[in-house]
């Protein structure tokens, strides 16, 4: 498998120093983040990624997904305009 290099600006470094507090502050302490960016989603995953039981769709475009009553992740509609 080939290794990618990938290449931060320091502006990219810095803006994503703010998001620190509130990674840490999430509900679980592993977490996995995907992209679509043809899709412009972002997919929060609190528990390795799986199919989840239900979900809530937010005012603002925002799904919670839940498995039984817990949280296993969270999936952000139009990711990079927020």
């Amino acid at each position: 498998m080939a290794k990618t290099k990938v290449k931060l600006s320091k502006k990219q470094l810095i803006e994503f120093l703010k998001t620190v507090k509130s990674l840490i502050d999430l509900p679980a302490k592993r977490f996995w983040v995907d992209y679509d960016k043809e899709a412009d989603v972002l997919y929060i995953s609190f528990k390795r990624p799986q199919k989840a039981t239900d979900s809530e769709m937010l005012d603002n475009g925002i799904i919670l997904r839940y498995k039984k009553d817990e949280i296993v992740g969270i999936t952000i509609l139009e990711a990079s305009k927020r």
